[in-house]
């Protein structure tokens, strides 16, 4: 069912008031692929009174207060997105568009949206409920963090929202314990997985250096980064605390990963995948095309790719799915009104980490000095491709699906490292779920570059080009490999981008057609090099371009046709 969002919602389930009211920048979608969502099934499911509010109006009190107040408290997210990476793109200019909007026109989401929607509820619900932050955005931005479009060190959005509580990372386990505690009246500061701000710093945990310190001082916000990313692993971590006026930051030890069965939950509660009828009526909301008939196959990754965010915000455990929950989930998409017969997606942060993890990292947490996959994929990873490879048959099984996609991306140093399935899995998923093109990452080309990113070098993926190419001859399809690269990431500079221009010409025989603009988001190791000119982990100095130009003619740089191209002499644009 939706979770209420009207007022008439609410009456017919004969609720006289909410427990909890969660407002989202995003249009409601009914999806177990939105967060918002699962949290509001969640909350449900373990007997709370839950309520939506999908982009209020942050000009008027309608929207805000069509539902009333709640008994328990406001769950503020800004959406699926950064509220600023929504709205404006890596150069500072507007979005014209907006996946998650009704209509596709970006007009509904304001700019720092958590902090918006905190406002609008403390201007007119006086005295009320505690305000509670979750999501991407306020989990990334719970400590201090380095705003790229202010292009300052901020403090905590817990202190900018001037909100009681902030949910980090993935929170099912941590909202329910909190709603409980909030009703029972019991004391919310020792849940785990949840910040909240203290006149007093804490008995026990590490310090992190003062937001007066950091916000002045490169090297001690370097050092900052690397307590705090080591302080993210709910096996070893610790409390965290961070002075940031005369009050402190308190961030307590994460909550503990869902296990299978708990995961496997979460996916069973009963998903209208579709947009509340409310937001409908003013256009389709595309976000929908690609999320509707997807299925999550697991959570996390330990991939620790520098400039993203996942392993700050999920984790770097993989939670895999049972066989059981995702054939059901299909069966369930199976019957629904408008399935056509293609499952879009079957995968999760990188497709191919399902179904097995480091049994040492599940028993003692993350290696402190050591990384799954870079330089090298480590041996006790134990990497096998079988269970997914099975359950994409399976999958293809299910009556109604004529066609099962893996879109999400995929780490190709990883089938390379499994010598038992990788090749077994490149070619089912060459023969099979392959929609015209496979999406896959390499993002530079140059081994400096690469080591900052945190990237395999190039021979990985020249081998996997040609086991590619090879499958793809065999079963006699045209479908290609699409490659996304990055310009202007913290240790390029325009000779690392020729190099780059020179190896996709040269060894891909290809031309991009579009070059993504390296964007400092908010805690990563890459926006910390951004900048302070110091990776963060490693204390060595770092090579950065801040300026418009240099970081636009990097680009330029690999879109560029070579000049045989420019003479008729080739094709153009994908793979030759």
């Amino acid at each position: 069912m939706f979770i209420p969002t009207t007022k008439n919602e609410i009456e017919k389930l004969g609720w006289k008031q909410l427990d909890i009211l969660l407002v989202t920048g995003d249009s409601y979608i009914d999806s177990p692929l939105v967060g918002v969502s699962v949290i509001g099934h969640t909350l449900i499911n373990a007997g709370f009174r839950v309520g939506i509010i999908g982009q209020p109006d942050i000009r008027s009190e309608i929207d805000i207060s069509r539902l009333g107040e709640p008994r328990l408290f406001w769950g503020v997210t800004g959406g699926c997105i950064d509220s600023m990476v929504a709205n404006r793109t890596a150069s500072g200019k507007p979005r014209r568009s907006d996946d998650y909007t009704p209509g596709g026109v970006n007009n509904k989401r304001p700019d720092r949206a958590v902090i918006a929607y905190s406002n609008l509820i403390r201007c007119h619900f006086k005295k009320s409920a505690p305000i509670v932050l979750g999501g991407l955005e306020a989990s990334l931005r719970r400590v201090a963090h380095y705003d790229y479009w202010s292009d300052k060190v901020r403090k905590s959005i817990l202190f900018d929202s001037k909100a009681d509580y902030l949910l980090y990372s993935m929170a099912e386990k941590s909202v329910v314990e909190l709603a409980h505690c909030l009703r029972d009246g019991g004391d919310c500061s020792k849940i785990r997985g949840l910040c909240y701000v203290s006149k007093s710093a804490p008995d026990r945990g590490v310090e992190l250096p003062g937001y007066e310190t950091v916000r002045c001082d490169k090297k001690r916000f370097a050092e900052m980064f690397a307590l705090f990313y080591r302080n993210n692993d709910p096996v070893t971590a610790q409390t965290i605390f961070q002075k940031q006026d005369t009050r402190y930051l308190i961030q307590n030890p994460p909550q503990a990963c869902l296990t299978q069965k708990e995961l496997d939950e979460v996916h069973s509660f009963d998903y209208m995948r579709d947009a509340h009828p409310l937001h409908l009526k003013d256009g389709r909301v595309k976000a929908l095309e690609t999320i509707r008939f997807s299925v999550l196959t697991h959570r996390g990754c330990y991939g620790e790719c520098s400039f993203c965010s996942i392993a700050v915000h999920q984790g770097r455990i993989v939670i895999s799915r049972s066989r059981e929950s995702v054939i059901n989930e299909v069966k369930a998409i199976a019957v629904h009104p408008v399935f056509k017969g293609n499952i879009m997606d079957v995968g999760g942060p990188t497709a191919n980490m399902y179904g097995f993890e480091c049994a040492k990292k599940l028993e003692k947490g993350v290696c402190a000095e050591k990384a799954c996959l870079f330089p090298e994929v480590c041996p006790s990873l134990a990497i096998d491709h079988s269970k997914q490879i099975a359950l994409l048959d399976d999958i293809k099984r299910v009556p109604g699906v004529k066609r099962v996609f893996v879109t999400s991306g995929i780490r190709y140093d990883m089938i390379l490292a499994d010598p038992k399935n990788g090749t077994r899995y490149l070619r089912a998923l060459a023969g099979n779920h392959v929609s015209g093109q496979l999406k896959i990452a390499p993002e530079h080309s140059v081994p400096s570059v690469l080591s900052k990113m945190g990237k395999p070098g190039v021979q990985s993926l020249l081998k996997f080009r040609a086991l590619f190419n090879k499958y793809t001859k065999e079963v006699g399809k045209r479908q290609f490999l699409s490659y996304y690269f990055i310009a202007a990431h913290p240790g390029c500079g325009k000779k690392e981008m020729l190099e780059l221009k020179q190896f996709c010409t040269k060894e891909l025989q290809y031309t991009p057609e579009q070059v993504q603009l390296f964007t400092p988001t908010p805690s990563t190791r890459s926006t910390m090099m951004y900048c302070t000119g110091i990776d963060p982990l490693t204390g060595e100095k770092c090579f950065v371009d801040r300026s418009s130009s240099g970081r636009h003619k990097q680009i330029d740089i690999v879109l560029s046709k070579p000049e045989f191209l420019k003479h008729g002499k080739g094709g153009h644009g994908k793979k030759r």
